[in-house]
């Protein structure tokens, strides 16, 4: 009897501190890659955006996979769409 009830508490606990690790962490991050995605997918041409390694810049074309950023007058550089960041003004949502 004893064993057990030792078994369901260990159950139970697994179950507890399996549902706050689900809360604090799965669910959060699930929600914010949610919203990058959603931002990727909005991108449009002429959207100032910032890159993960900082650079700034305007959307000239957007293909499938990648995009060109006009960095500068008459240089034009192509990255992947997952290296953009954030479009400026649109961070705080």
């Amino acid at each position: 009897m004893q064993q057990t009830q030792a078994w369901g508490w260990t159950i139970f606990y697994l179950i507890f501190f399996f549902a706050i690790f689900y809360l604090l962490v799965i669910r959060p991050q699930q929600r914010q890659q949610k919203k990058r995605q959603e931002m990727l997918s909005k991108l449009k041409v002429d959207d100032r955006v910032v890159t993960i390694g900082g650079i700034h810049g305007r959307i000239t074309k957007i293909k499938d996979k990648t995009v060109m950023i006009r960095i500068a007058d008459k240089v034009e550089i192509e990255l992947d769409k997952n290296a953009i960041s954030y479009v400026p003004g649109q961070e705080a949502k």
